[in-house]
């Protein structure tokens, strides 16, 4: 089939990283959200970020200027009806997905690839919103996308061998290695990241370490790059206690029980990087 034409839906920070790395891989791209403020502000994120990696030698300044004109901020869904393949880059939220691929599967052209990057929702169950389940894959990226070399490809029970095919070579024109993965809870990633971070906070919780100790201990006895609280600040809180209810769910198992100052965190908007405050303060606010 070949694919040229992208739309991404969601102007976050995972969305704008995707849109970023498919235009310089030689894709049009139409961004969409809800939100025109998150697009004009995400446009202005990728063309900073252009001219960094640029500055830094991973491409020419001519490159970076031709990717960004391939970007163009999308309007409503139905701007994605020409695409060869959608990626939903929305809240990790089952209702919200399953609503924006029962839209985009009334909008888009039989040959259309329906991609996820949910980071640990089922795709059968966001295929089965859809009349083209052989279609929809997911394609699960790691944040910061423009740096991260692994996507994950996660199939659902009908999705067809050359969906899987397309999707997985997309990832590679983009300079990512494609893993493919079975559509279980959190995929391989997050099952084995999320409950980590989950047993971090734990420690905060119970008063075993404060959270620049716990990420010390991590960093300098485990050589990871960063802490695990200060990478859930990153990830967002939310997001992170979103995924451990999908795991708590969807193997019914204790040992993947949200912990409660993690759910307390994000009730009091204590989201990590994005809103100022998580088990750090950015910007000038009070540490936890």
């Amino acid at each position: 089939m070949g694919i040229n034409n992208i739309s991404v839906v969601g102007a976050g920070q995972m969305g704008s990283g995707i849109a970023q790395v498919a235009a310089l891989a030689g894709c049009r791209v139409l961004l969409h959200d809800t939100d025109d403020a998150r697009i004009s502000a995400a446009m202005d994120s990728i063309g900073r970020s252009l001219m960094i990696g640029a500055a830094k030698g991973r491409y020419s300044p001519e490159e970076a200027a031709t990717a960004l004109a391939r970007l163009v901020p999308g309007g409503g869904l139905s701007a994605a009806a020409d695409a060869d393949l959608v990626i939903e880059a929305a809240t990790e939220n089952m209702a919200v997905k399953k609503g924006i691929f029962a839209a985009l599967d009334g909008i888009c052209g039989e040959g259309t690839i329906l991609a996820s990057n949910t980071s640990s929702l089922s795709l059968t169950e966001l295929a089965s919103a859809t009349e083209r389940p052989e279609q929809v894959i997911g394609m699960h990226f790691m944040n910061p996308v423009p740096v991260m070399k692994l996507v994950e490809i996660i199939r659902g029970l009908r999705t067809s061998e050359e969906t899987y095919a397309e999707a997985a070579g997309l990832a590679a024109r983009m300079g990512k290695t494609p893993l493919e993965v079975r559509d279980f809870p959190g995929f391989v990633s997050n099952r084995i990241l999320m409950p980590m971070i989950n047993e971090a906070v734990y420690a905060v919780y119970e008063g075993v370490a404060k959270a620049e100790t716990v990420d010390d201990v991590m960093r300098l006895g485990m050589n990871h790059p960063m802490g695990p609280l200060a990478l859930a600040d990153l990830i967002g809180l939310d997001t992170c206690l979103a995924i451990m209810e999908t795991l708590h769910e969807g193997f019914g198992d204790s040992k993947y029980r949200p912990c409660p100052l993690l759910r307390s965190y994000v009730h009091a908007g204590w989201l990590g990087r994005k809103s100022g405050r998580g088990f750090y303060a950015y910007g000038g606010g009070e540490g936890s």
